[in-house]
């Protein structure tokens, strides 16, 4: 029996290319997009690109900073039709009219099978202080990490899901060094396993939010942890059972999408992460 949609799932299906742009006028087409790499702290200055704002009244300046990363806007679809930044990207008003961007979410597990959690940061705009998967971020709208090479463009599908899952990865290796600080020699792009997709919407706190099309990517490596205090406030590695006697635990909390993953998929993929090729889909699975 086919289950009724959401009226915002209805909603985020029924809009074109053209309704995004009409809605949302500050997302800048593909074609245009200057692949700028703003990424991390690389950039000087922000004002001018996410403006002064009372959603960042009492944030952190660094990761007020992060605000101007370029996402990749898509359509309902997975299809990168634009770049928006991370402010806009996040805010809920704008989450609430249907803006969909695209994510990864990295389980990384050492030589004894254990998941690499963090606690995000006291300073997170998003999310602050919930454990989560090993990393949770964003490509950036530049090619690297929308999965082409600007020599390989005219041969290249940049709308296909191997291109996509490319560019993921590759956006994985940057974040794992920028948020842990595990060096791209442990984790590079080709040890990653694509496993699914996954398509979620859930408000935070102070007018921010996430929807976002999500790639699950696992890794194994025991590379050292040196972890940043502005993006992590703690780490630990952690067995399936422990991680469920984590979530008896009132007091801890937990991202959505982590959560999410948890309850529909983690510990059957758990249980089979010597033999991934048995749990890898190519569907987008809708969660809203």
């Amino acid at each position: 029996m086919t289950q009724e949609l959401t009226p915002y799932h209805k909603l985020v299906k029924s809009l074109s290319k053209d309704d995004i742009f009409e809605r949302f006028p500050d997302v800048i087409p593909l074609e245009r997009t200057t692949g700028e790499k703003r990424s991390d702290s690389d950039y000087e200055k922000t004002t001018d690109v996410v403006g002064s704002s009372s959603l960042f009244a009492g944030h952190d300046e660094e990761q007020i900073r992060l605000m101007a990363e370029n996402c990749i806007v898509l359509d309902y679809n997975d299809i990168p039709i634009g770049s928006g930044t991370k402010k806009l990207c996040h805010i809920m008003k704008n989450i609430e009219k249907g803006l969909l961007h695209r994510a990864f979410s990295v389980f990384l597990f050492d030589s004894q099978n254990r998941l690499l959690l963090q606690q995000r940061a006291d300073e997170k705009i998003t999310f602050p202080q919930m454990w989560t998967n090993t990393c949770c971020s964003h490509p950036l709208c530049v090619p690297s990490e929308l999965g082409f090479s600007m020599d390989s463009m005219n041969g290249t599908n940049i709308h296909s899901l191997d291109t996509a899952i490319r560019g993921v990865k590759s956006a994985a290796v940057r974040k794992l060094k920028h948020e842990l600080g595990i060096e791209p020699e442990y984790v590079p792009a080709s040890n990653f396993k694509f496993l699914t997709r996954i398509h979620y919407m859930s408000p935070s706190n102070g007018g921010w939010g996430e929807h976002e099309i999500d790639y699950i990517l696992f890794v194994k490596s025991d590379g050292k942890v040196h972890a940043n205090p502005n993006e992590v406030k703690a780490y630990k590695y952690v067995s399936a059972e422990e991680l469920k006697e984590m979530f008896k635990c009132k007091d801890l909390k937990f991202t959505p999408w982590f959560k999410l993953i948890c309850e529909s998929y983690l510990f059957d993929w758990w249980k089979h992460i010597n033999k991934l090729d048995d749990c890898t889909s190519t569907t987008i699975n809708r969660m809203l």
